[in-house]
């Protein structure tokens, strides 16, 4: 597979900085975990590359309706499940094919492994919560390998 760049951004709450979006460029494909804020920030994101998108527990809008709870996607051989909230996988993504668990909800960016399925929060690009940082995720396939990285935006 010829190298692919996956952007992560969740948790914009309707503020899609400035530092987000230069973050994300290059991007092949941007998915978004969730509490999004408003469908500004998904047109604005289309804008750099194709945008896979999820309802936030926040997402209560009548636009947001409209909005899955969750999302599969599909990168060359790799599967990815994309939800907001960890806490509420229905799911063993290891036993369903997974290789990525992409999710938001805790605004706390985090790289894990779990039965080498690799768990994935980019943290909060939106409005600063306590003293976490705002950050995002990208996401370099290369060649079958992923290399997930955290990415500080203020």
């Amino acid at each position: 597979m010829k190298d692919f760049i996956i952007g992560v951004i969740s948790d914009t709450h309707g503020l899609l900085r400035e530092e987000a979006v230069l973050a994300l460029k290059g991007a092949d494909l941007i998915i978004h975990a969730g509490d999004i804020g408003n469908m500004k920030i998904i047109k604005e994101l289309e804008k750099e590359a194709p945008v896979v998108y999820v309802r936030g527990n926040c997402d209560k809008e009548e636009w947001a309706q409209q909005v899955h709870l969750n999302e599969v996607v599909e990168i060359g051989d790799k599967l990815i499940y994309v939800l907001h909230d960890v806490d509420t996988l229905d799911l063993d993504p290891a036993a369903s094919g997974f290789h990525v668990v992409v999710y938001g909800h805790s605004h706390k960016p985090s790289i894990s492994y779990k039965e080498e399925v690799l768990f994935l929060n980019p943290g909060s690009a939106g409005p600063r919560r306590f003293k976490l940082p705002t950050s995002i995720a990208l996401i370099d396939i290369n060649n079958a390998v992923m290399k997930p990285r955290i990415i500080e935006i203020l």
